[in-house]
């Protein structure tokens, strides 16, 4: 079983959010990153390498960007954002990965 901690940051992302959403992001991150959260998935993939993240989960419009440190069993959201056509929106603007 894996712990999951949000950054900062990714907790400012989720305030950005309405509160029905933000309960659908939080149980969606709880459900797919509890147990294997680098098992490849149709939801779930390795992100080529960039400066926020290793990896991308997907939840309806909703992209999580989170990291694994397998030693201490812990999973890292570092941002979280809208899906917007082939752009990420979080807090408001345009997201570079």
């Amino acid at each position: 079983m894996y712990s999951v901690k949000f950054t900062l940051s990714a907790l400012d992302d989720i305030g950005w959010v309405k509160k029905r959403e933000r309960k659908i992001i939080v149980d969606g991150i709880a459900e797919q990153l509890g147990h294997d959260p680098t098992g490849e998935t149709r939801n779930r993939k390795r992100l080529r390498p960039n400066e926020t993240s290793e990896w991308e989960l997907r939840i309806e419009k909703y992209r999580v960007y989170y990291d694994v440190n397998h030693e201490e069993r812990v999973v890292e959201v570092k941002a979280v954002g809208e899906k917007r056509g082939n752009r990420v929106v979080v807090r408001g603007e345009e997201y570079e990965l």
